[in-house]
């Protein structure tokens, strides 16, 4: 039965990985086809939770056409991390107007780096498991 729980931690673990891989190519792609341009903060957008009061920055900016186009952030924080009229660079792809990026560390790659921190234990805790096991 305990094999099993190990074979299925390492099942969740080779899946956040391949999300992982996906995500940050997803990114990459978007890093060379995308179009860079600066955003400003216009306006925050409080949010109640259970941690209290967070603030989500709405972003505005002008594609190479000269159209305006307003993005929410993706991440709240109290205090908020933008202040108003702050200038961020941000890249967006020309053809799906959806998808718009903060260029910054963690504006990029979150969604990877929060899969492998999950990903890492279980796959070290699973295959130790099986290595153990084996003799």
């Amino acid at each position: 039965m305990i094999n099993y729980l190990y074979g299925i931690l390492l099942i969740v673990a080779f899946a956040l990985i391949c999300f992982a891989v996906f995500q940050y190519t997803k990114t990459r792609k978007l890093l060379t086809e995308g179009i860079k341009t600066s955003a400003t903060v216009i306006e925050f957008i409080e949010e109640s939770g259970d941690d209290g009061n967070t603030f989500k920055p709405v972003f505005e900016y002008f594609d190479k056409n000269n159209y305006k186009h307003i993005f929410k952030g993706e991440v709240s924080s109290n205090p908020p991390a933008y202040e108003l009229n702050k200038k961020v660079i941000v890249v967006y792809n020309p053809n799906e107007i959806d998808v718009q990026k903060v260029v910054s560390y963690w504006g990029l790659y979150r969604s990877v780096i929060i899969s492998l921190s999950i990903a890492s234990p279980l796959l070290i805790i699973s295959c130790g498991f099986f290595l153990y096991n084996t003799k």
